[in-house]
């Protein structure tokens, strides 16, 4: 994966879009990512366009790893927590491209996930993902640690209850003496 480059996205039509085709694709594919099939390009991009506001207020990051020119991968950092939380942040809406799968890319995007965590003061991470066909496994790889599952907690893409699963991990470089 060494051609793949990973950056913190800026607000543009251009990106936008590009976030806007990979969500479409990913909840096409079944990707649970709080989104029911089939999902409109007016409002994925409309998710996206909010969420690189957010971005650009420092309430979160959101990183894009790039094949050429074309996104292949997305993942997003939450940084805006309760005040009594500001070790912490979370990690959401993590997709790749089903053309990219198992190639490294989530990975690499966790990887930087995990590097400006820490450069923010942010030693603990959380997130959740779907109990079916979500990334359990590459989470588990990652260091995150199971602390449990919530059934029937949200509707798969197509339709059908899922469980969700709930991870946290504790960054080494960040956490308290």
């Amino acid at each position: 994966m060494s051609d793949i480059l990973i950056k913190a996205l800026n607000p543009s039509p251009e990106i936008c879009a590009m976030l806007g085709d990979l969500l479409i694709e990913t909840v096409a594919n079944g990707g649970s990512v709080s989104f029911m099939h089939p999902l409109s390009e007016k409002a994925a991009e409309a998710f996206w366009s909010n969420s690189l506001t957010a971005a650009g207020r420092g309430e979160r990051i959101i990183l894009g790893a790039f094949d050429g020119d074309r996104l292949i991968g997305t993942v997003t950092l939450l940084l805006d927590l309760p005040p009594n939380q500001p070790h912490r942040a979370e990690i959401a809406k993590m997709m790749t491209r089903v053309s990219h799968r198992h190639r490294g890319v989530a990975t690499a995007l966790l990887r930087e996930a995990e590097r400006l965590a820490i450069a923010r003061g942010r030693w603990l991470l959380v997130l959740d993902t779907a109990e079916d066909e979500g990334a359990a496994g590459l989470y588990e790889r990652m260091g995150f640690m199971l602390t449990g599952v919530i059934p029937d907690y949200a509707f798969k893409p197509h339709g059908g209850l899922t469980g969700t699963l709930i991870y946290w991990k504790r960054l080494q470089e960040g956490r308290p003496a």
